[in-house]
């Protein structure tokens, strides 16, 4: 058997991951089925599986990405330009974690491996949020683990409105944020 590049195999990987994106998003996860998958990506579903060993995996990497890229952007940008970010998102796209939502209420082991994701994002995250309390961005009454937890809930509604296709107003939002959070 011929040996593969990394980049090749870096390359195959984005391809697999890029189709399986679009193929959720225009068919959900449950209709995202493997011969859907393999039309979608244009590979065999063994050089599909080579790469990912489910179509649960498949999800959990574009998720990762997804939860990489907007906490990347909380830390250079910060919270208001992830809102609007995630307001520009494709809510085909979107709503396929609503359907990952039962599956995590209803699969623990899917859910632990889901709270598992990105560790040192998570951790580089609530630094972050902890210097903007102590900078006085953020008010210094509650936990920081609580405005973390607040502002994941605002994140998560977000996602649940452009999901189901219903309008946002991230201005709106953001004013609401800020004035729940701002000193006292």
């Amino acid at each position: 058997m011929p040996k593969v590049s990394d980049s090749h195999r870096a390359e195959r990987r984005r391809q697999i991951l890029d189709g399986a994106r679009r193929a959720f998003a225009r068919d959900g996860y449950q209709g995202a089925t493997v011969a859907r998958l393999e039309e979608e990506i244009g590979l065999s579903r063994g050089a599909i599986f080579s790469y990912f060993p489910s179509k649960w995996d498949l999800f959990y990497s574009l998720a990762s990405e997804d939860q990489d890229r907007f906490g990347r952007l909380w830390l250079a940008e910060g919270f208001e330009s992830v809102v609007r970010r995630i307001c520009d998102e494709d809510p085909e796209w979107v709503g396929v974690y609503l359907e990952a939502g039962r599956m995590l209420r209803t699969d623990p082991a899917r859910r632990e491996l889901w709270l598992q994701r990105n560790p040192e994002l998570r951790t580089a995250v609530g630094e972050h949020l902890a210097v903007c309390q102590a900078d006085g961005v953020y008010r210094s009454d509650l936990p920081v683990e609580s405005i973390g937890a607040f502002l994941g809930v605002v994140l998560d509604g977000l996602a649940a409105q452009i999901g189901t296709g219903f309008p946002v107003d991230a201005d709106g939002t953001l004013t609401l944020v800020r004035a729940a959070l701002a000193p006292k």
